[in-house]
């Protein structure tokens, strides 16, 4: 099960980055996977240590590997094998006033869909 080094496409898919071996090589051939700031092949070996940058829906994230794991463990087990240093997501800017109509309503009215792109600022 722990070898000195895996294949960074199985390793990805062993760690629950993606959902299917396949999909990670896919990832690998389209440039969205580096090992230690250089693009990975889907072959190409980690070994503990090495960081990946995995971009998954246009945001990086930053693995660590501490474990080399092939076959697809308990989640716990895959937890231990990967150390995350992705950066939390910036907090997003609230609105100040939101406009909720209720359910039911039907279509706003004239009056009602000029008050609302007032709100919204499409004067």
């Amino acid at each position: 099960m722990t070898d000195a080094s895996a294949r960074v496409d199985s390793w990805l898919w062993a760690v629950r980055v993606y959902k299917t071996r396949s999909a990670a090589t896919t990832a690998c051939r389209a440039g969205h996977v580096r090992v230690n700031g250089e693009r990975a092949k889907a072959a190409q070996p980690v070994k503990p240590g090495d960081e990946l940058r995995v971009r998954i829906s246009g945001f990086d994230r930053i693995l660590v590997v501490k474990q080399p794991i092939t076959k697809r463990v308990g989640a716990a087990v895959a937890a231990e094998a990967v150390e995350d240093r992705t950066p939390p997501p910036p907090p997003r800017e609230l609105t100040a006033f939101v406009p909720v109509r209720d359910r039911g309503a039907g279509r706003p009215t004239k009056r009602e869909r000029r008050d609302i792109d007032r709100l919204r600022g499409r004067d």
